[in-house]
């Protein structure tokens, strides 16, 4: 796997840390410009009997820039637009999975005591599926779901790819894992944040030894066939995922070059979305993995420029009627 992006040599790196720029940069000038879904109800389609709670992947925020768009750009927007309640929370940009999960347990405490609500329904994107397992594995009680939207559940060979950087060009990993770590104090500075970054345990977390690890802790869910379903409900907490494949679906779209170059990481799956592969992605029922969207589309970045056929927004309302319908 390190050979065959160590064939780009240092040019073809350096792109790849040019285009993880751009994934912080893009958000807080394109997608923040965006105009936001009217606050103005729709309908109660979507007004789940819990909070529904939104947890970011890496290089993520919650609220960004004076436009105050958020991560999930319109989604939050939408689904209160819906007759949802719903969170937007923030936690380290950069770090393992123990330390993001805690800090997101802390915000999940503090919701419930504000909100008044018994138990939240919990959705994570890309890391952040693996900060709500984390609290429902450790507070099974204080969550009604969760579900996992293109979530590494058995680790990214990005991940891997770059940690054999640290064995084999160890000069190259900490070039990258520097410019991850000034990324991740960027993000806190857009974002108005004070957490603490830790580039090079987020790498280890993502990888697919770091993500077994993970699984063993917090089994709930995780599939015990090769690209298989995980147990649907386990301590009364109901388990979900869904994810997409391919990359490049928008020209205007920056991830989609960035996830072009990234996917040249990927041996065992071929079909990814650009960070993580079709199986890694399952936990709990799997309502879909191959949805025409990439990593970053999936939560409608950048500005909502995804490819034809699709509406990430639209899958993030059907799943509130999904709860909804569940009782949750």
């Amino acid at each position: 796997m390190a050979n065959r992006l160590v064939k780009w040599g240092v040019g073809g790196l350096s792109a790849v840390v040019l285009a993880g720029a751009a994934v912080l940069v893009v958000p807080t000038w394109l997608t923040l410009s965006g105009t936001p879904v009217s606050a103005a109800q729709i309908a109660d389609d979507a007004q789940t009997r819990y909070p529904i709670v939104f947890a970011h992947g890496v290089l993520g925020f919650a609220y960004a820039g004076h436009g105050k768009q958020s991560y999930w750009h319109d989604i939050p927007e939408t689904l209160r637009a819906h007759g949802a309640q719903v969170y937007v929370t923030q936690v380290s940009a950069f770090n393992s999975s123990d330390v993001r999960g805690e800090q997101l347990m802390a915000q999940v405490r503090q919701i419930m005591q504000e909100s008044g609500a018994k138990k939240v329904n919990l959705i994570g994107h890309s890391h952040g599926s693996q900060s709500v397992r984390y609290v429902a594995g450790t507070h099974p009680e204080w969550v009604a779901s969760v579900t996992a939207v293109s979530g590494p559940t058995f680790g990214s060979e990005l991940a891997d790819w770059l940690f054999g950087l640290t064995q084999t060009r160890p000069w190259l990993a900490d070039v990258l894992l520097g410019v991850g770590s000034k990324l991740g104090s960027l993000v806190n500075w857009v974002s108005g944040a004070d957490l603490p970054i830790d580039a090079s345990a987020a790498m280890k977390s993502l990888t697919q030894g770091g993500a077994m690890a993970f699984n063993q802790r917090f089994p709930a869910g995780v599939p015990e066939q090769a690209c298989g379903e995980g147990a649907h409900v386990v301590e009364g907490v109901r388990y979900y995922s869904w994810s997409s494949v391919g990359q490049f679906y928008h020209p205007l779209n920056l991830a989609d070059y960035l996830m072009s170059l990234s996917s040249k990481a990927f041996v065992r799956e071929p079909e990814n979305d650009g960070l993580v592969g079709r199986c890694s992605s399952h936990l709990g029922e799997v309502i879909r993995d191959d949805y025409p969207m990439n990593h970053f589309q999936a939560v409608n970045q950048f500005s909502g420029l995804v490819g034809p056929g699709v509406d990430p927004i639209a899958l993030f309302v059907l799943h509130a009627r999904r709860l909804k319908e569940a009782g949750l």
